[in-house]
């Protein structure tokens, strides 16, 4: 594992979709959906470090990119920062 962990952002394909890729591996035993907080809470290591994020809707997290859907009244530049440091804590 890297002692940096890189995050870059980009676009989905609606205005509450954005794709996360980190160089670190999120997922390692295969593709993870989850359809709401309470099923992250119940999920991977991973998706219950992300689940204390407010404002994700459904979370989608293969090898090592996220797919966030957020609740339609959350600002991304908020989820993004909770999840930049979600995932870095995890990791380092």
């Amino acid at each position: 594992m890297s002692e940096y962990i890189e995050i870059e952002t980009e676009s989905g394909d609606s205005p509450d979709e954005m794709i996360f890729t980190t160089n670190v591996i999120l997922a390692e035993a295969g593709p993870e959906a989850y359809d709401s907080p309470e099923a992250m809470e119940e999920g991977s290591p991973v998706a219950q470090a992300l689940s204390f994020v407010e404002g994700i809707r459904r979370l989608h997290i293969d090898g090592s990119q996220l797919t966030v859907i957020r609740e339609p009244d959350a600002a991304w530049h908020i989820i993004a920062a909770d999840i930049s440091a979600a995932i870095r804590d995890f990791f380092l």
